[in-house]
């Protein structure tokens, strides 16, 4: 399951692969990731959203 994760991270656009990996591996907040990044906390929040979704599509055409 952590391959098959990992893999789908790495098949995301870069934005939603840098704030996936900053929000999970650096445990930085959205707020924290805005700063990093320059955009705001909500766009943080934005690509954040659009990342699981993404993933949560070929997750499950991978498990299924």
């Amino acid at each position: 399951m952590k391959q098959i994760i990992a893999r789908n991270i790495e098949a995301l656009p870069e934005s939603e692969k840098m704030v996936v990996s900053l929000y999970y591996y650096d445990e930085l907040t959205m707020k924290e990731i805005g700063k990093v990044l320059y955009i705001t906390e909500s766009r943080v929040s934005q690509i954040h959203t659009q990342a699981m979704l993404r993933m949560r599509g070929r997750l499950k055409k991978e498990i299924k």
